[in-house]
């Protein structure tokens, strides 16, 4: 049982307005728990690779056969905890994901807390904005597929309706929907 709760902000980098995330997980949760809730909490699909950075070193999963992994700066994050990495309120780690897309997430650790029986781990239990679609072009061609979308005329407009027949409501925010996928 853990004995601190971690008060984590992420903050997806390089898209204004913010689309964020504030959670509450256990101190000593695994990397590799902590990358699921990532992808719960922001709305990505666990599709693509990723790493934590801290100090230029790579945490991530040690994938058999990788021949690049001793020529990089890399950890096999198997058995690292999210408190390994942050110690104190204040210290920041990058989460990177989908190293075409670059999405990358600044982990911010705003509070830590006591922990409390009564409640389970992990919550949401703030945030703003929906998460980007996967595949999209990172933040660029996010904000390139948001233009095009508020455009019927724009030549590409067509293109993307079928593919978001619904559209896309960037806006949208549904703690209780994000909490429903960490139970």
């Amino acid at each position: 049982m853990s004995k601190n709760i971690y008060q984590i902000k992420i903050t997806l980098l390089g898209f204004k307005p913010k689309i964020w995330r504030r959670l509450l997980i256990p101190s000593d949760l695994l990397l590799s728990d902590f990358h699921k809730i990532i992808q719960s909490s922001m709305g990505w699909t666990n599709s693509h690779l990723h790493h934590f950075i801290k100090d230029k070193i790579f945490y991530t999963e040690r994938i058999a056969g990788d021949d690049i992994w001793n020529m990089m700066n890399n950890v096999d994050y198997k058995k690292i905890r999210i408190s390994d990495l942050l110690k104190t309120e204040k210290e920041k780690i990058i989460y990177e994901y989908d190293f075409g897309d670059s999405w990358e997430h600044e982990i911010l650790l705003e509070k830590i807390l006591p922990y409390d029986g009564k409640k389970k781990y992990p919550v949401c239990i703030a945030g703003r904005m929906q998460c980007p679609p996967e595949d999209c072009g990172g933040v660029w061609g996010y904000a390139d597929l948001l233009e095009i979308l508020e455009n019927p005329d724009h030549e590409e407009y067509e293109n993307y309706m079928e593919w978001f027949e619904d559209g896309i409501d960037p806006e949208y925010f549904n703690k209780d929907e994000i909490n429903r996928l960490l139970r």
